[in-house]
């Protein structure tokens, strides 16, 4: 059942259903050497620390109307860090535009309030022994207990990363009734969480979309379109490449990120699919 804010249902007590968003984005970097990976990570963990992180999701929370309850955070050693962050609701007035299936704000601002939940992010930078790619990756969680759907804050989140692939995960759980007991499972419009992307970030990726649109479940994973090696060489451009070296990277790094956006391992001595 779809509500607007000219037609709301009265409820039985508040809107306790629970949406959650799951935002996973993969950085992908060829390094050559030990040298070179040991820059990358240390690259990583200073461009995307506690603090920076911890910066990031206040962003998310004013976006989506909530006030800072606890705020937990920590780098780890030897690279890594998490924020962990339980947030309360904010006595803001809804706004119509917090029911559009569009794309949220970039700027801070509020655009509805929630109940109490939490936002999470964990940093992942690792390496390949052998091939030497490189690969960062931050899954943060987005969790409200409320009216607005936490993806409004999808649009800032994919500009505050440098992402190479995606993978989005966005479902409503449990119910909340109306006061003739009734329940209800969804309170909003969902047709894509695509809808949520603006238009520029959707024609830079090749998007798959995987929806359950009976239980509510919704999946779009999205991989970068151009590939251009100079952005993924760490620290020189391939001007310094050894002749044939472009070609035999290239391929490396391809597969890597296919690897990543299928979920699954791939013919190494091919492009294709398992």
């Amino acid at each position: 059942m779809t509500l607007t804010p000219e037609q709301r249902i009265t409820l039985h007590g508040f809107n306790n259903l629970t949406k959650s968003l799951s935002f996973n984005m993969y950085d992908v970097c060829y390094t050559k050497t030990k040298e070179e990976r040991e820059a990358y990570i240390a690259y990583i963990d200073e461009q995307y620390n506690a603090e920076r992180l911890t910066g990031i999701l206040q962003t998310v929370t004013t976006i989506i109307g909530a006030h800072v309850l606890n705020i937990a955070r920590q780098d780890y050693d030897p690279q890594g860090a998490s924020v962990t962050i339980l947030i309360s609701e904010e006595p803001v007035e809804a706004k119509k535009e917090s029911f559009d299936e569009s794309p949220g704000p970039l700027p801070e601002a509020v655009v509805m309030h929630l109940n109490k939940s939490h936002i999470t992010v964990h940093t992942y930078p690792e390496y390949h022994p052998d091939e030497g790619i490189s690969t960062f990756r931050a899954d943060i969680d987005v969790s409200t207990c409320g009216e607005i759907s936490p993806l409004k804050a999808l649009n800032y989140l994919i500009h505050s990363f440098d992402t190479d692939i995606m993978t989005i995960d966005y479902r409503v759980r449990g119910f909340t009734r109306d006061i003739r007991g009734n329940k209800l499972f969804i309170d909003h419009d969902i047709s894509s969480i695509q809808n949520y992307i603006p238009e520029e970030i959707i024609n830079m990726y090749d998007m798959i979309d995987v929806n359950v649109y009976q239980e509510n479940i919704f999946h779009t994973k999205c991989k970068l379109k151009q590939f251009d090696i100079n952005n993924y060489l760490f620290g020189y451009t391939k001007e310094k490449l050894a002749p044939g070296e472009e070609k035999k990277i290239t391929e490396r790094l391809k597969v890597e990120m296919d690897e990543i956006f299928y979920g699954k391992n791939t013919n190494r001595g091919g492009m294709r699919i398992n």
